[in-house]
């Protein structure tokens, strides 16, 4: 008689980390490995596309109004409001990735992270630092995505955001980014075992 073995839950992962510190790179490029079977669940905002954003592919972007549509109508695993604008994560989708043993990596805000932490406590939590204060100004600039108010606006946020750290299950430094892959990639097979 043979053992019918179940399939294994996905993990829920979530990713955080001041913005300019490579979050969405790093994520990028652990999906691009072979052994990594996760989905990055796409967030909504109610903020205007930067660069070559693509909605429905960087972010689903919408109006304020209808953000606050989507959270009277409880459509939101969480929600934060970061430099004016609503970032929040649908909560279609999630479920049924993780029920086919598939890992979900949420790319959010420290907000969001927290209320995540309060609903699902057993969820990975990795925070993604800067190499130094320095480092991650160069890389707000260097974006040139952003107004200097703004870049000066999300420099003082990271400040906050660091003190956060504590409430994380892991934190690593980007300062290179392929050893900063590896460390995330190490991070999710180990949490699997």
């Amino acid at each position: 008689m043979g053992i019918i073995k179940q399939k294994e839950k996905g993990l829920l992962i979530v990713v955080s980390g001041p913005s300019g510190a490579g979050k969405d790179t790093v994520v990028s490029e652990v999906l691009k490995k072979k052994d990594i079977d996760a989905w990055v669940s796409i967030s909504m905002t109610s903020r205007s596309p930067r660069g070559s954003e693509e909605n429905g592919k960087d972010y689903f972007f919408v109006t304020k109004e209808e953000f606050e549509e989507n959270i009277e109508k409880g459509n939101f695993l969480e929600y934060a409001t970061y430099n004016d604008n609503y970032y929040g994560t649908p909560k279609n989708k999630i479920d049924e990735y993780l029920n086919k043993g598939i890992d979900v990596i949420l790319i959010i805000e420290i907000q969001g992270a927290l209320q995540i932490k309060e609903l699902i406590p057993e969820a990975l939590f990795i925070f993604i630092m800067p190499p130094s204060m320095e480092e991650l100004i160069n890389r707000l600039v260097n974006r040139g995505t952003d107004k200097p108010e703004k870049i000066i606006s999300r420099f003082k946020r990271a400040y906050e955001e660091i003190n956060e750290v504590t409430k994380y299950n892991y934190v690593v430094v980007n300062d290179d980014l392929e050893k900063s892959v590896d460390k995330v990639a190490a991070i999710m097979k180990a949490e699997k075992c």
